[in-house]
């Protein structure tokens, strides 16, 4: 016991004497978390949360380019653009304004749209009241050709962007259509059936579509923006850098004779790697909850979404001590394995960079490739995230971390042993 107290405390005395190095350990990873939440603000906001402008040429001027217009404005996620100097905008200008990149969409909505959609809503009615033994008097047009609303993009837009704009406009047109076929329909009964002042609702849509919750969170779609992907994310790159002080101090200890030292002093060696590890995950837990707070209080204030916790703080604690666990041992291990501190610092840090960058911590697994998510898997830094999206997005408890914090205690485990087999070998 007083062996591990005696590691704990001269690891202390080591991390105070070194006021820089203490500084970075904890400065750095809350500047990098504040720097990264706000890079990644906009890539991670939902298109419900970005306003986009549209231009808009309505050489039609019927109820289409109006429906369009407002049910675009309606949705608050676009800003049609109609006008320039007081002077409507012509098509020409639009493409030219598009394809320079000023505006991301043009919608150029053709003459006779309109009345292009009467037509077909009459001769739709003319056929039903035919079958129905009503005179078919609604007038129809002659022309054939059918019309489509041209929607232009910026060259440089994305696939999924320009899906999502298509499919609105689609709605829309869908939803202009059916709402001048079923006025035409009840025009038809009221002459048929129904004296002028009977009123008639037709509901063509019975079923709706509605978002719910499927646990016992408030908040819907809390993973949509940058602050509850970054913050836990980079936290857990910040803690695997713990690796850089501990395998630095290890190589010193070797380099001064100051392990011998320790192993010659009577009692087991395992106190003094008990309490060595003991002090670094300390040190770990600490980080992260520091920058739990820089989510909570620092952000909001920079204009970013404060950071959505889940409702289980030990099941929280149990991961931050399991991460903490397998930077520290990973630290041991690199410590153990290099014989100089340029090897291991070097090592250590390129190697951290790699395991985040494949392990969703720069950007989420499930848009890397499928090979890519194969590999990401592997990596500890993977495991941790999941284990806190599990906490703070899916609101889940300490049974159901188990798999992901036991995968890291079983890495800490196994790479202690190894350090233990190639200190045990040098010794030898």
């Amino acid at each position: 016991m007083l062996r591990l107290l005696a590691t704990i405390r001269k690891e202390w005395l080591l991390l105070l004497r070194d006021r820089t190095g203490l500084t970075l350990l904890f400065a750095m990873p809350l500047v990098l978390i504040t720097v990264m939440a706000m890079i990644e603000d906009a890539p991670f906001r939902d298109y419900q949360e970005l306003k986009f402008d549209i231009l808009t040429v309505d050489n039609d001027h019927g109820r289409l380019g109006r429906y369009i217009r407002e049910g675009l404005e309606y949705t608050g996620q676009f800003e049609v653009v109609d006008s320039m100097n007081g002077k409507p905008v012509t098509q020409q200008q639009a493409l030219d304004l598009v394809n320079k990149g000023d505006y991301k969409i043009c919608i150029v909505i053709p003459k006779g749209a309109t009345g292009a959609i009467v037509s077909n809503a009459n001769r739709i009615v003319n056929d039903i009241s035919k079958r129905m033994g009503i005179p078919a008097t609604l007038p129809v047009g002659t022309k054939k050709d059918s019309l489509n609303v041209a929607v232009y993009f910026d060259p440089a837009s994305k696939k999924a962007f320009k899906s999502a704009i298509h499919q609105a406009l689609d709605n829309f047109l869908t939803q202009v259509e059916t709402d001048l076929l079923l006025e035409r329909i009840k025009q038809q009964l009221r002459k048929k059936d129904m004296p002028e002042t009977d009123t008639m609702e037709i509901r063509l849509k019975a079923v709706g579509l509605q978002e719910q919750l499927t646990g016992p969170s408030k908040q819907i779609d809390v993973i949509s923006n940058s602050v509850q992907h970054n913050v836990p994310a980079w936290s857990i790159f910040a803690m695997f850098f713990i690796v850089i002080p501990i395998a630095g101090n290890m190589i010193r200890e070797r380099e001064d004779g100051s392990l011998l030292r320790m192993k010659l002093i009577p009692g087991s060696y395992l106190a003094i790697l008990a309490g060595k590890m003991l002090f670094f995950v300390c040190i770990c837990v600490v980080q992260f909850y520091l920058m739990i707070q820089v989510g909570i209080h620092l952000l909001p204030l920079l204009g970013l979404p404060k950071l959505v916790l889940g409702q289980s703080h030990a099941a929280a604690l149990m991961v931050a001590i399991s991460i903490g666990l397998t930077a520290t041992a990973y630290g041991i291990l690199v410590g153990t394995i290099f014989k100089t501190p340029n090897q291991a610092l070097n090592f250590g840090a390129i190697s951290i960079v790699i395991l985040s960058a494949i392990g969703g911590i720069w950007i989420p697994l499930e848009i890397m490739p499928p090979h890519m998510q194969f590999i990401g898997r592997l990596s500890p830094l993977s495991w941790g995230l999941d284990a806190i999206n599990d906490i703070y997005l899916r609101n889940m408890g300490v049974v159901h971390i188990g798999g992901n914090t036991g995968k890291l205690v079983i890495c800490a485990v196994v790479m202690l042993c190894i350090a233990g087999a190639v200190e045990k070998r040098r010794m030898s």
